[in-house]
Protein backbone atom coordinates (compact mmCIF):
# COMPACT_ATOMS: atom_id res chain seq x y z
CA UNK A 1 0.00 0.00 0.00
CA UNK A 2 1.28 3.36 -0.99
CA UNK A 3 1.29 5.63 2.22
CA UNK A 4 -1.25 8.64 1.87
CA UNK A 5 1.70 11.14 2.60
CA UNK A 6 3.32 9.81 -0.66
CA UNK A 7 2.82 9.87 -4.11
CA UNK A 8 4.38 7.34 -7.13
CA UNK A 9 4.90 9.38 -10.73
CA UNK A 10 5.80 6.81 -13.51
CA UNK A 11 7.97 7.07 -16.68
CA UNK A 12 8.98 5.26 -19.49
CA UNK A 13 5.14 3.56 -19.91
CA UNK A 14 5.77 2.52 -16.31
CA UNK A 15 8.74 0.99 -16.21
CA UNK A 16 10.45 3.62 -13.69
CA UNK A 17 8.16 4.50 -10.96
CA UNK A 18 8.61 7.44 -8.50
CA UNK A 19 7.95 7.73 -5.14
CA UNK A 20 7.52 11.71 -3.67
CA UNK A 21 5.74 14.05 -1.33
CA UNK A 22 2.59 15.09 -1.70
CA UNK A 23 3.21 17.93 0.07
CA UNK A 24 6.57 18.03 0.78
CA UNK A 25 9.61 18.75 -1.78
CA UNK A 26 8.25 17.33 -5.65
CA UNK A 27 10.34 17.15 -8.40
CA UNK A 28 9.44 19.66 -11.27
CA UNK A 29 10.13 19.63 -15.19
CA UNK A 30 13.29 21.28 -14.62
CA UNK A 31 15.03 17.82 -13.14
CA UNK A 32 13.12 16.58 -16.28
CA UNK A 33 15.31 18.50 -18.44
CA UNK A 34 18.44 18.29 -16.35
CA UNK A 35 17.68 14.36 -16.48
CA UNK A 36 18.14 14.38 -20.36
CA UNK A 37 21.01 16.53 -20.66
CA UNK A 38 23.04 13.90 -18.17
CA UNK A 39 24.89 11.70 -20.90
CA UNK A 40 27.41 9.54 -19.35
CA UNK A 41 29.78 7.08 -21.12
CA UNK A 42 29.78 3.30 -20.20
CA UNK A 43 31.94 2.91 -17.16
CA UNK A 44 31.42 6.97 -16.04
CA UNK A 45 31.19 7.76 -12.30
CA UNK A 46 27.86 10.58 -11.93
CA UNK A 47 27.47 12.62 -8.80
CA UNK A 48 23.83 14.21 -8.30
CA UNK A 49 23.90 16.96 -5.90
CA UNK A 50 20.86 17.43 -4.06
CA UNK A 51 19.07 14.57 -5.37
CA UNK A 52 15.91 14.98 -3.39
CA UNK A 53 13.86 11.60 -4.27
CA UNK A 54 16.34 10.50 -6.35
CA UNK A 55 14.33 11.59 -9.69
CA UNK A 56 17.48 12.32 -12.21
CA UNK A 57 19.89 10.15 -11.04
CA UNK A 58 16.78 7.28 -11.67
CA UNK A 59 16.02 8.42 -15.09
CA UNK A 60 19.32 8.76 -16.08
CA UNK A 61 20.50 5.19 -14.82
CA UNK A 62 17.29 3.84 -16.23
CA UNK A 63 18.80 5.04 -19.79
CA UNK A 64 21.82 4.70 -19.12
CA UNK A 65 22.55 0.89 -17.20
CA UNK A 66 26.43 1.17 -17.97
CA UNK A 67 26.90 4.14 -16.19
CA UNK A 68 27.46 4.39 -11.63
CA UNK A 69 25.50 7.17 -10.29
CA UNK A 70 26.27 9.00 -6.38
CA UNK A 71 23.21 11.11 -5.27
CA UNK A 72 23.65 13.29 -2.30
CA UNK A 73 20.94 14.75 0.07
CA UNK A 74 21.03 16.68 3.16
CA UNK A 75 17.29 15.93 4.58
CA UNK A 76 17.60 12.53 5.88
CA UNK A 77 14.02 11.93 5.03
CA UNK A 78 14.25 12.74 1.17
CA UNK A 79 17.50 10.71 1.47
CA UNK A 80 15.37 8.15 2.53
CA UNK A 81 12.78 8.44 -0.06
CA UNK A 82 15.60 8.43 -2.56
CA UNK A 83 17.15 5.45 -1.20
CA UNK A 84 13.71 3.41 -1.01
CA UNK A 85 13.34 4.27 -5.34
CA UNK A 86 16.37 2.95 -5.63
CA UNK A 87 15.57 -0.35 -4.39
CA UNK A 88 12.01 -0.54 -5.58
CA UNK A 89 13.65 0.07 -9.14
CA UNK A 90 16.36 -2.73 -8.74
CA UNK A 91 18.79 -0.03 -9.40
CA UNK A 92 21.21 -0.86 -6.72
CA UNK A 93 23.80 -2.15 -8.33
CA UNK A 94 23.85 1.54 -10.26
CA UNK A 95 23.01 4.23 -7.74
CA UNK A 96 24.09 4.75 -4.47
CA UNK A 97 22.38 7.36 -1.94
CA UNK A 98 24.46 9.35 0.21
CA UNK A 99 22.40 11.16 3.33
CA UNK A 100 25.19 14.04 3.26
CA UNK A 101 25.64 18.10 3.13
CA UNK A 102 27.14 18.51 -0.16
CA UNK A 103 29.42 20.69 1.55
CA UNK A 104 31.70 18.26 3.41
CA UNK A 105 31.65 15.19 0.61
CA UNK A 106 35.12 14.69 -0.20
CA UNK A 107 36.74 12.35 -2.60
CA UNK A 108 37.18 9.51 -0.13
CA UNK A 109 33.34 8.50 -0.24
CA UNK A 110 34.14 7.86 -3.65
CA UNK A 111 36.13 4.88 -5.88
CA UNK A 112 37.85 7.52 -7.88
CA UNK A 113 37.13 11.07 -9.12
CA UNK A 114 33.97 11.79 -10.85
CA UNK A 115 33.68 12.20 -14.50
CA UNK A 116 29.94 14.03 -14.21
CA UNK A 117 28.55 16.07 -11.91
CA UNK A 118 25.05 17.32 -11.91
CA UNK A 119 22.98 19.58 -9.91
CA UNK A 120 19.71 21.29 -9.88
CA UNK A 121 20.67 23.62 -7.48
CA UNK A 122 18.27 26.19 -5.03
CA UNK A 123 17.63 29.25 -7.08
CA UNK A 124 16.52 32.04 -4.86
CA UNK A 125 18.81 33.76 -2.08
CA UNK A 126 17.91 33.25 1.34
CA UNK A 127 16.79 36.46 1.81
CA UNK A 128 14.64 36.68 -1.84
CA UNK A 129 10.68 36.55 -1.41
CA UNK A 130 8.63 34.73 0.90
CA UNK A 131 10.06 31.42 2.38
CA UNK A 132 7.77 28.54 1.94
CA UNK A 133 6.68 27.29 5.28
CA UNK A 134 7.14 23.64 4.14
CA UNK A 135 10.95 23.01 5.16
CA UNK A 136 11.40 20.86 2.18
CA UNK A 137 10.30 22.97 -0.08
CA UNK A 138 11.74 25.96 1.09
CA UNK A 139 15.19 24.16 1.41
CA UNK A 140 14.78 23.10 -2.35
CA UNK A 141 13.87 26.52 -3.59
CA UNK A 142 15.92 29.14 -1.67
CA UNK A 143 19.71 28.90 -0.49
CA UNK A 144 19.23 28.46 3.07
CA UNK A 145 21.62 25.05 3.39
CA UNK A 146 23.11 25.26 0.04
CA UNK A 147 24.37 28.43 -1.92
CA UNK A 148 25.49 28.28 -5.32
CA UNK A 149 29.25 28.86 -4.65
CA UNK A 150 28.99 25.56 -2.53
CA UNK A 151 27.59 23.75 -5.54
CA UNK A 152 29.91 24.88 -7.70
CA UNK A 153 32.84 24.61 -5.04
CA UNK A 154 31.46 20.84 -4.45
CA UNK A 155 31.71 20.20 -8.17
CA UNK A 156 35.46 21.12 -8.72
CA UNK A 157 36.63 19.09 -5.67
CA UNK A 158 35.03 16.16 -6.93
CA UNK A 159 35.16 16.18 -10.44
CA UNK A 160 38.19 15.08 -12.24
CA UNK A 161 40.60 17.65 -14.52
CA UNK A 162 37.99 17.58 -17.65
CA UNK A 163 35.12 16.45 -15.80
CA UNK A 164 31.84 17.62 -17.05
CA UNK A 165 29.07 19.73 -14.86
CA UNK A 166 25.92 20.22 -16.14
CA UNK A 167 23.63 22.15 -14.03
CA UNK A 168 19.90 23.88 -14.91
CA UNK A 169 19.63 27.36 -13.10
CA UNK A 170 17.31 30.54 -13.09
CA UNK A 171 17.82 32.64 -15.82
CA UNK A 172 18.01 36.12 -13.94
CA UNK A 173 20.92 34.22 -12.13
CA UNK A 174 22.87 33.41 -15.19
CA UNK A 175 25.62 36.21 -14.47
CA UNK A 176 25.80 34.35 -10.81
CA UNK A 177 26.24 31.25 -11.97
CA UNK A 178 28.95 32.35 -14.88
CA UNK A 179 31.34 33.88 -12.33
CA UNK A 180 30.71 31.05 -9.58
CA UNK A 181 31.62 28.33 -11.87
CA UNK A 182 34.94 30.11 -13.31
CA UNK A 183 35.77 31.28 -10.03
CA UNK A 184 36.14 27.46 -9.40
CA UNK A 185 37.85 26.55 -12.47
CA UNK A 186 34.71 25.33 -13.65
CA UNK A 187 34.93 26.67 -17.74
CA UNK A 188 31.42 27.40 -19.00
CA UNK A 189 31.65 25.78 -22.47
CA UNK A 190 27.52 25.41 -23.33
CA UNK A 191 24.31 26.82 -22.86
CA UNK A 192 20.93 26.75 -23.71
CA UNK A 193 18.16 28.71 -22.55
CA UNK A 194 14.95 27.27 -21.61
CA UNK A 195 11.24 29.13 -22.56
CA UNK A 196 7.78 28.03 -21.28
CA UNK A 197 6.15 29.38 -24.45
CA UNK A 198 7.77 30.26 -27.83
CA UNK A 199 7.70 34.13 -27.21
CA UNK A 200 8.02 34.29 -23.60
CA UNK A 201 11.24 34.99 -21.66
CA UNK A 202 13.81 32.82 -20.57
CA UNK A 203 12.97 31.68 -17.11
CA UNK A 204 15.88 29.05 -16.68
CA UNK A 205 19.23 28.00 -17.98
CA UNK A 206 20.99 25.03 -18.78
CA UNK A 207 24.78 25.26 -18.67
CA UNK A 208 27.44 22.86 -18.82
CA UNK A 209 31.33 23.62 -17.78
CA UNK A 210 34.38 21.50 -17.82
CA UNK A 211 36.63 21.83 -14.95
CA UNK A 212 40.14 23.40 -15.91
CA UNK A 213 38.70 23.55 -19.59
CA UNK A 214 39.86 26.17 -22.11
CA UNK A 215 37.38 29.12 -22.88
CA UNK A 216 34.86 29.39 -25.39
CA UNK A 217 31.07 28.68 -24.79
CA UNK A 218 28.51 27.63 -27.31
CA UNK A 219 24.59 28.71 -27.19
CA UNK A 220 22.34 26.29 -28.34
CA UNK A 221 19.31 26.78 -30.19
CA UNK A 222 16.19 27.41 -27.29
CA UNK A 223 14.40 25.01 -25.49
CA UNK A 224 10.63 25.79 -25.57
CA UNK A 225 8.77 23.69 -23.22
CA UNK A 226 4.74 24.24 -24.35
CA UNK A 227 2.86 25.07 -27.55
CA UNK A 228 0.65 27.66 -27.81
CA UNK A 229 -2.39 25.06 -26.53
CA UNK A 230 -0.37 23.85 -23.37
CA UNK A 231 0.69 20.59 -24.24
CA UNK A 232 4.15 19.53 -24.26
CA UNK A 233 6.41 20.48 -27.32
CA UNK A 234 7.59 17.30 -29.12
CA UNK A 235 11.28 17.60 -27.85
CA UNK A 236 9.75 18.24 -24.32
CA UNK A 237 7.53 15.10 -24.65
CA UNK A 238 10.47 13.01 -25.67
CA UNK A 239 12.20 13.24 -22.15
CA UNK A 240 9.80 11.28 -20.78
CA UNK A 241 10.49 8.46 -23.22
CA UNK A 242 13.52 6.19 -23.62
Amino acid sequence: MMPRDLTRDTFFNGRLQVKQHRMGYRYSIDAVILADRVRPKPGDQVLELGTGCGIISLVAAFRFPEAFFFGVEIQPELAAIAAENVRDNRLTRQINIVEADLKTVTLNQFPEPLDLVVCNPPYRRAAAGRINPNSQRAVARHEIETRLSDVAAAANRLLKTGGRFVVIYSAERLTDLLVALRSTHIEPKWLRCIHSRRQSEAKLTLLEGIKRGNPGLKIAPPLVIYNADGAYTAETAAMFQL
